[in-house]
């Protein structure tokens, strides 16, 4: 019952982070285009990067790192992978809150930003405000991805990792290492003599005892 719970919130474990991977790699094929754009504008070319542009590329990036490390944890099980996943996901909420509770409860909230040249962060403002209902999906959709990915790693933190798994063939391990494993009976050694030797021995040591008695 244990295994199965603990193969049961690996998969759906997997399968959350597998979003979070998704939006990661929509943030960098999004800030790729923004590059490609930039770089084909002649007066662009010498001038420096816009830090929108590295901002959504470095989350982007954050989110496939966060996704690998997501994966590994629960395929290994590991406290310590689970861990730091679960700090790098709640480092990334709080970031998120942040910078939503500024934009909602800010109204200059512009003016906590450098000032972009692309001109994409008004685009990006201008379609959010158009579409706001399927911008707002997605950032909750996101957000509970979020905190379901958190929820599963404590689940399997607490299940712990399967130890069987590591010893399916007692084959694999050396004999002196099988105690630790399991009540290990050591073979018995046998001395294998010739019958007809014994025989004449014992009837040797019978003359012998019979001559010193007389």
């Amino acid at each position: 019952m244990g295994q199965m719970a603990r193969c049961c919130t690996q998969s759906l474990l997997k399968l959350v982070n597998s979003g979070l991977g998704m939006a990661g790699i929509g943030l960098l094929v999004y800030s790729l285009w923004m590059l490609r754009v930039w770089f084909r504008h002649e007066e662009s070319a010498e001038a420096p990067i816009p830090w929108f542009i590295y901002t959504i590329l470095g989350l982007g990036a954050s989110l496939c790192v966060i996704t690998c490390s997501g994966h590994i944890a629960a395929e290994t099980a590991n406290g310590c992978c689970l861990y730091i996943y679960m700090v790098f996901v709640f480092l990334l909420f709080v970031l998120e809150a942040a910078v939503t509770a500024d934009v909602f409860l800010n109204h200059n909230w512009r003016e906590d930003f450098p000032e972009d040249t692309t001109g994409n962060l008004d685009k990006l403002r201008n379609f959010v405000n158009n579409n706001f209902d399927i911008c707002k999906w997605i950032g909750l959709t996101v957000v509970a991805f979020q905190g379901l990915s958190m929820l599963l790693a404590m689940i399997l933190k607490a299940l712990g990792p399967d130890i069987e798994r590591y010893y399916e063939s007692d084959d694999e391990y050396l004999p002196d290492r099988v105690p630790l494993l399991k009540n290990y009976v050591p073979p018995q050694s046998y001395s294998v003599s010739d019958p007809a030797y014994g025989m004449r021995h014992d009837a040797w040591s019978a003359r012998m005892n019979s001559k010193i008695n007389r």
